[in-house]
């Protein structure tokens, strides 16, 4: 581990090594969902060795607090711990063990990089206030942030400001995005069932295909962003699932969409609900067939508050440099993140940490051949310490 860009204290670049090893056993052994028991009390193992009171909400989520003087100010630094439902082809010495599981998103080295800084912080303790680490399950899912949440994570542990970041694949690993306002789109998702009359392929008379409504339909949506949403707006309306009949010469009853739909404002948010159910509804009438709108609200957008990011800004900037830090978002910038539910909550800032380019760091999350790149672990877990012994300053 040699050659790391930036300005990370000697003991970090020492653990580097140690903490790349804790990745690489929990992305061999991924968890799913709220269900992350042995990621969990890996953790927790630590940071207890370390000092930390840790505690335990929402199911396998945990909170390790670290007081060390008498500073009334409190700082929450949240890493995320699940892994996504997809088989693993990268052929790493350390690849999953689990079939049909992955860290395909660097949750694995999200955890470890806070790991790394905390226990930096735990020896060094130059810092005046609380320290709040919060380890969070179920990301993918969009219910680990609320879970805690309702477990009363910031009743039982009040943070003056939240912060978190996630990993960029294919910005340099050295290389910064801390922008005030949107980091991110909204995640909703709408089931569409177009409910038609089935038949014999060769006589379509008699039948009402809901496959014409399901094809007009996919054509129809596109018409929405590009139409209905301002340019300087950003929005995104997938067509991620179509469902079916099961033969050449059966028309089918029914006919399915499953939609995944982004945008970083909430009246776009809103207009972009709205349209779907008059497009749907309208394309359903024309092709004479009923239809059900089922539409979910799972996530708001990231919004960074000013302050929080000017300080975040100013931490990794320490740590990268000036003019590594920069504010125009990567490529994942639409991309979704149960986050924004503490956003709502608390002043924060959510930030991305280039995970480099090439073979497998460079593609994107989400991708049965992407890796967390170690080298960000220390550098990330420097940005951790400057912010949270800036933010809680002796």
């Amino acid at each position: 581990m040699t050659n790391h860009p930036g300005n990370i204290p000697p003991a970090l670049t020492e653990s580097a090594k140690r903490f790349a090893e804790v990745r690489h056993r929990i992305h061999a052994h991924p968890e799913l969902g709220a269900d992350v028991p042995r990621t969990a009390e890996m953790a927790a193992a630590l940071l207890r060795e370390w000092g930390y009171s840790v505690h335990t909400l929402g199911g396998h989520g945990l909170v390790a607090q670290l007081k060390v003087g008498n500073g009334a100010r409190t700082i929450g630094i949240r890493a995320d711990m699940d892994a996504l439902p997809l088989q693993e082809r990268t052929g790493l010495p350390y690849a999953s063990q689990v079939a049909g599981r992955m860290h395909a998103c660097g949750h694995d080295g999200h955890t470890a990089t806070l790991l790394a800084a905390a226990e930096y912080l735990a020896a060094t303790r130059h810092f005046d206030g609380t320290l709040n680490l919060i380890f969070q399950p179920d990301e993918e899912g969009m219910t680990g942030a609320l879970a805690m949440m309702n477990d009363g994570l910031f009743e039982r542990f009040p943070c003056d400001a939240i912060y978190a970041f996630h990993n960029a694949p294919g910005l340099p690993v050295g290389m910064a995005v801390v922008q005030s306002g949107p980091m991110g789109g909204s995640s909703d998702r709408a089931t569409i069932t177009f409910r038609g009359k089935g038949g014999h392929g060769a006589m379509p008379h008699r039948a009402t295909d809901p496959t014409l409504a399901l094809a007009s339909t996919v054509v129809a949506l596109q018409g929405i962003v590009a139409r209905n949403v301002a340019p300087v707006d950003a929005a995104v309306i997938s067509v991620g699932e179509m469902q079916a009949g099961s033969t050449y010469n059966i028309i089918p009853e029914t006919a399915t969409l499953k939609l995944s739909v982004r945008a970083t404002v909430a009246e776009v948010r809103d207009l972009l609900e709205t349209r779907i159910r008059e497009v749907v509804t309208h394309q359903a009438a024309s092709c004479g067939v009923a239809v059900d709108i089922a539409y979910e609200r799972l996530a708001p957008a990231i919004c960074n508050t000013v302050e929080e990011t000017a300080i975040a800004r100013q931490a990794v900037a320490s740590v990268l440099g000036n003019d590594k830090v920069i504010q125009v978002p990567p490529s994942m910038q639409m991309g979704s993140e149960d986050f924004a539910w503490m956003l709502e909550r608390m002043p924060g800032c959510y930030f991305a940490l280039g995970n480099g380019t090439g073979e497998w760091v460079g593609c994107s999350v989400h991708n049965d051949g992407y890796d967390f790149n170690d080298q960000l672990i220390p550098l990330g877990a420097a940005c951790w310490v400057a912010l949270a012994e800036g933010y809680l300053r002796a």
